[in-house]
């Protein structure tokens, strides 16, 4: 049986647990989670991963930090939350949200919205394949409808991040799916057919669940519904070319532009005001984009000193069959992603161990590439500090504990996965 060549260390992972810590206990301490803002916490876990490792100079470490940063995966999602604030500034000024959020309830009753947000949330990121620019796409609405109808405004965020993580997950250009696919060497069809027989019951119970708390609560919809086509054609545009694959930068670019021409077609703001709102919608995405900044050099950092070689040792070294193979993929991957705060780096740097085990244990490549996806998908939908919850968060003006009490999808599909692994069918 192959063994990673470092040993890791479980103190390289101290950082993750200062700001678990600090950051929790602020809100359990004080009853409020606003008490301690995000970056602050992330500032003194970024000073304790600083400390560690005496081996290494402090330039050393700030050359890390920048490699980390420079990560593809990191440029690309702060580059989509800076053009994610670009459309949002713009379509909100130019009065999109409020048309879009108004005739989704002229369409739909009341009770349906939230379920609604859930199931165009699965159909938008399985067709970009990114949860980032779902939820970016999504929130403003979901805000919307939650100020319209009174529906918790907790709940409809957590009805966009149950939606994102669906397509996540499963979409065939998602890059968690190309990367498992890659380094468990199976085919693409071969694992989205592994994956969505495990996922489909998570998926529907998840919509039963929204549509539960939309029947049971007592909301109304507060005000007038008058919209104008012409003002939610931005939004129309980029669902739609979400739906059949166009890149999500195209996307967003080209709806910041057309929500700038019906601002002023119809007479919103004026074109002295136009660049204003759109830099308007940039400025409220800083704070999202400094703090995967700075996670992005606390992970590396982790890396480096051990952190991650520690989890795939302590995993590895407690397997014996087939069965406890599948259930160490699994745990492989949350952890990796829990310590990571990025899915696709989760599954990239516990591929090749999910592959040796797989390959000692029997466990088929699809089924690895399977349980290396759902399982750190759960992760990433779940966990305070990744980019989905910290986005929809700052798009809904709520903390990511508000939103997690309403993330059933992550969980529910971590909870089939484990119904799935223990009812397999094993030959002796």
């Amino acid at each position: 049986m192959s063994k990673t060549n470092k040993k890791g260390s479980a103190i390289a992972l101290l950082p993750i647990l200062v700001f678990l810590l600090i950051f929790i206990g602020s809100g359990v301490l004080t009853g409020d989670f606003y008490s301690m803002p995000a970056i602050v916490g992330f500032l003194i876990a970024l000073i304790v991963a600083f400390a560690q490792n005496k081996k290494l100079s402090f330039i050393q470490k700030l050359r890390l930090c920048s490699t980390g940063v420079g990560d593809e995966n990191i440029l690309t999602m702060c580059l989509i939350f800076l053009a994610a604030g670009a459309f949002s500034g713009a379509v909100r000024a130019a009065g999109g949200v409020e048309s879009t959020v108004n005739l989704g309830l002229s369409i739909l009753p009341g009770g349906m919205a939230v379920a609604g947000l859930f199931v165009i949330g699965c159909f938008i990121s399985i067709s970009m394949g990114t949860s980032v620019g779902t939820i970016t796409a999504l929130a403003p609405i979901a805000a919307g409808i939650s100020e319209k109808t009174g529906f918790s405004m907790a709940i409809c965020a957590g009805a966009v991040v149950c939606g994102a993580m669906f397509g996540d997950n499963l979409s065939i250009i998602s890059d968690t799916t190309i990367a498992a696919v890659k380094t468990q060497g199976c085919d693409m069809r071969d694992k989205f057919r592994e994956n969505f027989k495990i996922i489909l019951p998570a998926a529907f119970i998840t919509l039963g669940l929204f549509l539960f708390l939309g029947q049971t609560g007592e909301f109304h919809v507060e005000g007038s519904l008058d919209y104008s086509l012409m003002k939610v054609v931005p939004y129309l545009v980029v669902l739609v070319g979400a739906i059949i694959g166009i890149n999500v930068f195209v996307i967003l670019i080209t709806g910041t532009v057309l929500s700038m021409a019906v601002g002023l077609a119809t007479g919103t703001f004026t074109a002295s005001k136009m660049f204003a709102h759109v830099g308007a919608g940039i400025y409220s995405m800083y704070d999202i984009t400094v703090i995967s900044v700075i996670v992005a050099c606390i992970i590396t950092l982790v890396k480096e000193h051990g952190g991650i070689d520690f989890v795939l040792n302590f995993i590895k070294s407690r397997i014996s069959d087939e069965k406890g193979g599948e259930l160490g993929i699994a745990a492989l991957a949350l952890l990796v992603d829990v310590c990571t705060a990025n899915n696709t780096v989760a599954i990239v740097m516990a591929g090749p161990i999910a592959k040796d085990i797989s390959t000692d244990f029997g466990v088929t490549p699809r089924r690895s590439a399977s349980l290396l996806d759902m399982f750190s998908s759960m992760g990433q939908g779940l966990i305070p500090y990744g980019a989905q919850l910290l986005a929809a968060a700052s798009l809904t003006k709520l903390t990511p504990f508000d939103i997690i009490p309403y993330c059933f999808y992550p969980l529910l599909m971590g909870l089939s996965g484990l119904v799935f692994i223990f009812i397999k069918k094993r030959t002796v």
